[in-house]
């Protein structure tokens, strides 16, 4: 019994300690008055839960090429709207529709993505009022 007891002391004290990621919430992290559009070419792909992200490299003002990193929603929500790990690749020209960082960082909230074929998928859920939103004046 001594030995059961030590063992889960043991491990409650090593979970107790271990550090926590936790999920953040969209007004944590982005600024809903901040609307912006970015084009640019896929680099990189994380195709990972909880958030998917797309690292496109885009002109700046002064035409040097930097990175965004843009958050989606989780691969089986993506998938679901019919946008699969498959119907993008490195080097695929995308616009993406979102919300910046609250700290000015190149990070966007990406709610709509826009194919250079036109096809579109959201992150967001459609009609949410977010950039892209086909309902949105």
């Amino acid at each position: 019994m001594k030995i059961k007891l030590a063992a889960f002391l043991g491990i409650a004290l090593t979970a107790a300690v271990l550090p926590i990621e936790a999920h953040h919430s969209f007004a944590a992290e982005y600024d809903a008055s901040k609307a912006i559009r970015v084009t640019g070419v896929i680099s990189k792909v994380e195709w990972t839960n909880p958030h998917s992200y797309l690292y496109i490299d885009v002109k700046d003002d002064h035409g040097n090429l930097v990175t965004w990193t843009c958050e989606g929603g989780a691969p089986n929500t993506l998938s679901r709207r019919g946008f699969t790990k498959n119907a993008i690749k490195i080097g695929d020209t995308v616009t993406i529709d979102g919300y910046g960082a609250k700290d000015g960082s190149r990070l966007m909230d990406a709610r709509r993505i826009t194919l250079s074929d036109g096809r579109s998928f959201y992150s967001g859920s459609p009609g949410d009022g977010g950039p892209g939103d086909p309902g949105k004046p």
